[in-house]
């Protein structure tokens, strides 16, 4: 399957990983992750490099050692780097606001609709934009919540009002003609 599980994982200066049989612990400057990883893989350190090595050639485990890899690696790079998403609102009266640790989104419904920051990650809405950043250190939780966000009010093809990612290109389709 994939050849990324081969690839050694490299732990930069700052970080520390506990390696225990199910379970392995990044700690960083930005915070602490633990994940839990199948048994049929087998992690070790080897000073600031780590490698992943599997039990058996079935498919399965292939896909198990590239994907263990790939998320040691996003949990590396999360408590050095983290990790941003950026959104978009666009519409005329639709804003978003910022109730604790919450954002109120007021995107044409009937009531505002409320979403809550998922552990290891912050919500901030930006003013002059009308855009809503998500940062954390947890890459798949900041996609989750900025997923959770835009499916509050996808955009729309024909105006393009809505909740969009920073840079997402919105296919427009054309309207109704008048008579002939």
């Amino acid at each position: 399957m994939s050849r990324i599980g081969n690839k050694p994982v490299i732990v930069p200066s700052g970080v520390t990983v506990k390696i225990e049989p199910t379970l392995v612990t990044v700690v960083g400057p930005l915070g602490t992750l633990k994940m839990d990883y199948n048994p049929l893989i087998t992690i070790k350190q080897d000073g600031d490099h780590i490698h992943l090595t599997r039990a058996d050639e079935e498919k399965h485990t292939k896909q198990l050692h590239g994907t263990t890899r790939a998320n040691l690696h996003n949990m590396v790079e999360g408590v050095t780097k983290g990790y941003t998403k950026e959104l978009e609102i666009k519409g005329i009266g639709y804003h978003a606001q910022m109730k604790g640790k919450d954002v109120t989104l007021l995107v044409g419904y009937s009531h505002p609709v409320v979403i809550k920051a998922l552990p290891n990650t912050k919500i901030s809405v930006n003013k002059e934009t009308t855009g809503i950043t998500i940062s954390g250190t947890d890459k798949q939780a900041v996609g989750q919540v900025a997923n959770l966000i835009r499916q509050v009010r996808q955009p729309e093809p024909y105006l393009g009002k809505g909740i969009a990612y920073k840079g997402e290109h919105i296919r427009r389709k054309e309207g109704k003609k008048a008579g002939k």
